[in-house]
This record gives C-alpha cells, structure tokens and sequence, in this order.
C-alpha cells in the first residue's frame, strides 16, 4: 500500500513538472525605460514627465498594444490633447527602437534553459510595428518554440484570453508552464489560468527565481 501510495505521488509530481517556460519581454528581457533614456539624451525633467504622461501612459499605449489602433492613428490622437507638437509626438515615437536594448543577463538564460529540455514562449504586451524591428534584429528570438504578441491577436495581458490565445495555440497543459512577468497583475492572470508564475522585479536574480520554481 504505501508503495503504491508512493507511485501516485511520484506520478502527481511527474504530470505537474514544469515543460514550459513563458517570458514577457519588456524589462524581462527586452529593457524599456522611456524616462531613463530620454534624461540621458537631454530631455529636461519636465519634457520627460510630458512625454511619459502624454505618450508612453495613455489610452492610445494600451490601444497600440492591444492592435486597435496604428502608430500614424496613435500620434494623430495624443497630438489633439497634448501640449507637446505632431512632430515632437512623432519622433518620440521613433525613438522606441533605440530605447530598448536586449537584458543580457537574463537573455543569456535562454540557450541554457532550452539546453535543459525547456520549451520556450513569449507572450507580451507589444505594438505590431516595433515588435515586428525588434524580432528581426534580436538574435534571442532563435531560442524561442514560439510567442503571442497582444496586438497581433487584439487581446492584451492581464486579460486571462491572451494567455488561453498561448495555451490553445501550442497545446500547452497550464500547468506545465512557468510564466514571467515584471508586472505582479500580470503574474497573478497567469496563476488564474493555472500557470505557475513569477513576478521579477528590476532588481531581482531572474536564474535564481527560476530556479526556486523548478
């Protein structure tokens, strides 16, 4: 009897290990910080807190993200209600390329994860257009099985239907994946749809959290 008792756990732990494991980009392994590099290129303060409030905090953000609106549509929109001019609006938004930068710490966990067996996801938070530049040019995206990008399916992250969007895509069992985000609603969806989850802060050892969960 206990054997058998022992083999139902044994199995138990087998049909809930971890086979996935699904990344967020921004500021998990794409950097993004808007505020930061605008100071180091010479916005003064209160440019920047202009451009974050008017620009990168709106309602047309968050319709980019989730693709219901394009980028010419987003400046037209923001450029009505803002002091800040079409142009200016424009070319802050041609800055977002140069803002992001791959997190090398954390991106050099993917061919070590994936060397161990792990099948790799992302799901983000992204507008089609720049993810469109960022997947072309960062070699990283190699080390991934596949993704979901929100404006690409018009759903958006914390809203659980993105991440039923991944598990239905890539017949993945919920609770087989390993899901990470830098921001804790967002973990806390991903739990709410079975996944395990880990919320990274900025300051965080991303390879020792996961490792915890493992």
């Amino acid at each position: 009897m206990e054997c058998s008792r022992s083999n139902r756990s044994a199995d138990k732990h087998e049909e809930s290990m971890i086979k996935n494991i699904v990344f967020d980009l921004g500021n998990v392994l794409i950097s993004f910080k808007p505020a930061d590099y605008l100071d180091k290129i010479g916005f003064t303060k209160e440019a920047i807190n202009i451009i974050i409030r008017d620009i990168f905090t709106s309602r047309e953000w968050k319709l980019l993200d989730n693709g219901d609106i394009t980028t010419p549509e987003a400046i037209d929109k923001i450029s009505e209600r803002s002091s800040l001019k079409t142009e200016e609006i424009a070319s802050v938004f041609n800055l977002r390329k140069e803002i992001m930068h791959p997190v090398i710490k954390n991106v050099k966990l993917l061919p070590v994860l994936k060397k161990r067996g792990f099948n790799l996801y992302f799901l983000s938070n992204f507008p089609s257009d720049i993810f469109d530049e960022v997947f072309k040019e960062y070699e990283f995206f190699k080390f991934f099985n596949g993704g979901i990008i929100s404006s690409k399916v018009k759903s958006s992250k914390p809203d659980r239907r993105i991440f039923d969007i991944l598990l239905n895509k890539y017949s993945l069992i919920a609770d087989e994946c390993l899901f990470i985000d830098d921001i804790e609603i967002n973990s806390q969806a991903a739990v709410s749809v079975g996944m395990k989850s880990i919320f990274v802060p900025e300051s965080a050892d991303l390879a020792e959290l996961i490792e915890k969960k493992l």
